[in-house]
C-alpha cells in the first residue's frame, strides 16, 4: 500500500523518509509497554496481591524473549521483501489489546498468554520493523536517524512508567496501570503506521537520504545515485568472524540490559527507597539513556564501532557495581545514570553496526538471527535475577553477576575487526 505515501512523496518539500521517520519515532515510543522498567513498575503491586514470586513474573519476560527468538529468524526476510508496514501494525494492535487485557488477569496462566504474546512483539517484531524501516530509508544518515528513534523509546520507556504509575495512584489499584499503557500503545503507534509507512524509497523513485529520484529505466544514473556501502547476504555475513564477535557481545550484555532494568524499581525499595522515588529513579534511569542514545550514534563511525561497544559495556559493568550498595536516592539516581549511559549505546549502537558492517540489502534476514541471541540474552537476565534473589533474599549476587558479563563483553568487543569484503550497493 504505497498510494498515500507517494501522493505525499512526489508533493512534500522535503524527503519522504522523515515522515517515515516520524512513523518509526510513534512506534518506537508506543513499543514501550511491556519494557520490562515498565513491567518493573508492577512487580511488587501483583505479586502482593496475586500472591505470586519475583521468580514467576519473570519467567514471563524470558519466555516472551524465547518466543521471539523463535520467530525472528523466519520473521526478518519477510520485512526485507516487503518491509516493515504490516509487521509493525500488527505488532502495535496485538501488544496493545494485551496490555488492556491484562488489566483482567487473576491467574498466572492467563498473565503468561497475554504478557508473553506482548514481550514477543517488544522484542521480535518490533524490533525488526523499526531498524529495518531506518535501514531501507538511510545510509549516510543512518546513525542520525537511529539516535532520533532510541531518543523516542527511551521517551517512550520514560514516560511508560509514570503513565503506569499515576494511572494506578489514581484509579487505585495496578489494573488501571495496564489500561493506561495499553491505551498509549494504541493511541500512539497503530494509525501512522498503517497509513505513512513505505517500504523503501525506491518503491516511490526515491534513493536513501534523499538523494537524487530514481532515474528512469534506460537512463544513465546521475552522480550521487551509487551509494558505497556493504551488500552481504545472510550466508556471507555468517562467515566473517565480526559477525560472530556482534553476536557475542549481544549475548554477554542483553541479560545485564534485561535483568537490571526489570528488578530495578524492586531493589530499590529493598534497599529503603520509598515506591514513588523508585519510580522517578527508573524513569530517570531512562531518560538518561535517550539523551545518550541520541547523542552516541553520530560518534560511531568517527570513533569506531569497537571503541563505542566497548565504552557501552564498561558502563553497564559500574552501574550494576554502584547499583549494589545504594543506600539514598542521590546514590540510586547515580548508579541509575551511569547505567542508562550503557543502555543508550546499546539500543543505538548495534542496529548500526550491524547495517554498516553487511549492509541493507539482507538486514533483516541478518538481523533475525542476531535477534534470536538477543532475545534469549533478555530471555536469561530477569529470570537469573529473580531465581538469585529469590534463593539469597537480594539482589547482590545477580548484580555481581551482570557486572562480569559486562566486563566480558568488553573484553571480546576488543577483538573485532572490519569485515574482509565490501560490494557497492546500487540503488
Amino acid at each position: 500500500m504505497t498510494r498515500l505515501p507517494g501522493f505525499l512523496a512526489s508533493r512534500l518539500p522535503f524527503f519522504y523518509g522523515w515522515v517515515v521517520m516520524g512513523v518509526v519515532c510513534c512506534v518506537s515510543f508506543a513499543r514501550q509497554g511491556p519494557a520490562v522498567a515498565t513491567l518493573s513498575i508492577f512487580v511488587n503491586p501483583m505479586t502482593s496481591e496475586l500472591g505470586w514470586s519475583r521468580t514467576e513474573i519473570s519467567a514471563a519476560v524470558s519466555l516472551g524473549g524465547l518466543l521471539a527468538a523463535v520467530v525472528s529468524p523466519a520473521l526478518g526476510p519477510l520485512v526485507d521483501r516487503h518491509g516493515a508496514r504490516s509487521l509493525l501494525a500488527w505488532a502495535v494492535g496485538i501488544t496493545g489489546i494485551c496490555c488492556i487485557a491484562l488489566a483482567g488477569v487473576n491467574s498466572l496462566v492467563a498473565f503468561y498468554l497475554l504478557f508473553c504474546l506482548a514481550r514477543m512483539n517488544f522484542a521480535g517484531p518490533f524490533d525488526l520493523g523499526i531498524y529495518g524501516a531506518i535501514n531501507s530509508w538511510f545510509v549516510r544518515l543512518r546513525p542520525i536517524a537511529t539516535s532520533i528513534s532510541t531518543l523516542w523509546l527511551m521517551i517512550g520507556l520514560t514516560s511508560m512508567p509514570l503513565i503506569a504509575h499515576t494511572a494506578m495512584a489514581f484509579g487505585g489499584d495496578w489494573r488501571w496501570g495496564w489500561i493506561a499503557v495499553g491505551s498509549t500503545v494504541l493511541v500512539v503507534g497503530f494509525l501512522p503506521t498503517v497509513l505513512l509507512m513505505a517500504r523503501r524509497p525506491e518503491d516511490l523513485g526515491l534513493l536513501p537520504d534523499g538523494g537524487p529520484r530514481k532515474p528512469v529505466a534506460g537512463s544513465k544514473p546521475s552522480i550521487g545515485t551509487r551509494v558505497d556501502v556493504p551488500a552481504f547476504s545472510r550466508a556471507e555475513a555468517m562467515r566473517e568472524p565480526a559477525f560472530w564477535l556482534l553476536l557475542l557481545f549481544t549475548f554477554l550484555t542483553y541479560p545485564v540490559q534485561a535483568g537490571v532494568s526489570l528488578h530495578q524499581a524492586p531493589h530499590l525499595i529493598e534497599r529503603g527507597l520509598d515506591p514513588t522515588t523508585a519510580a522517578f529513579v527508573v524513569s530517570a534511569f531512562s531518560a538518561t539513556s535517550g539523551v545518550v542514545g541520541f547523542l552516541i550514534g553520530p560518534l560511531v563511525r568517527p570513533l569506531g564501532t569497537r571503541a563505542v561497544l566497548a565504552g557501552v559495556g564498561g558502563f553497564l559493568a559500574a552501574g550494576s557495581w554502584l547499583m549494589m550498595t545504594v543506600d539514598s536516592p542521590a546514590e540510586a539516581f547515580l548508579a541509575s545514570a551511569l547505567f542508562g549511559c550503557g543502555i543508550g549505546g546499546l539500543l543505538t549502537v548495534p542496529p548500526i553496526a550491524w547495517a554498516d558492517t553487511f549492509g541493507r540489502e539482507s538486514f533483516g534476514a541478518i538481523r533475525g538471527v542476531a535477534l534470536s541471541v538477543q532475545v534469549t540474552g533478555q530471555a536469561i537476565g530477569p529470570v537469573l535475577s529473580g531465581a538469585l534473589r529469590d534463593l539469597t533474599g537480594s539482589y547482590q549476587v545477580s548484580l555481581e553477576v551482570f557486572a562480569v558479563l559486562a566486563l566480558s563483553a568488553v573484553t571480546c568487543i576488543l577483538f573485532l575487526r572490519p569485515t574482509r569484503r565490501k560490494a557497492p550497493e546500487q540503488p
